[in-house]
């Protein structure tokens, strides 16, 4: 088992949640069981599956967590696309947030080569 507050990957991807969700708090009202909703859950996703799959036995769990993780990542990034072209999130914004995202999907797939490659 090992501890995922330990991954510089997590700790990227928790600090991207904790900047979406000071970001959707300023989304309309109307949008908090919709968008709001849908990119905090993305986000968060990211960190939980990387948390699960530390808990479970063995590299070969943890990278299909971080597969699914990186699937998060993807959904996310769509949900700042969409943000975006409703002008919910400045293009300032969005371009941060989208670059950071990719950078978690990089760090993600990274991690998954070299666990495959340990296993």
């Amino acid at each position: 088992m090992k501890d995922f507050r330990q991954l510089k990957v997590w700790e990227k991807a928790h600090q991207l949640t904790l900047e979406i969700y000071r970001l959707t708090a300023s989304f309309p009202r109307a949008e908090t069981y919709g968008l709001t909703s849908q990119a905090r859950r993305a986000s968060s996703s990211i960190c939980a599956n990387l948390a699960e799959g530390c808990g479970r036995d063995g590299d070969t769990e943890l990278a299909r967590f971080c597969g699914i993780a990186r699937g998060s990542a993807s959904e996310l990034e769509y949900h700042l696309l969409l943000a975006r072209d409703l002008h919910l999130l400045p293009d300032s914004d969005h371009n941060r947030l989208a670059k950071e995202t990719t950078e978690i999907k990089r760090m993600l797939t990274g991690l998954m080569q070299k666990l495959s490659a340990e296993s």
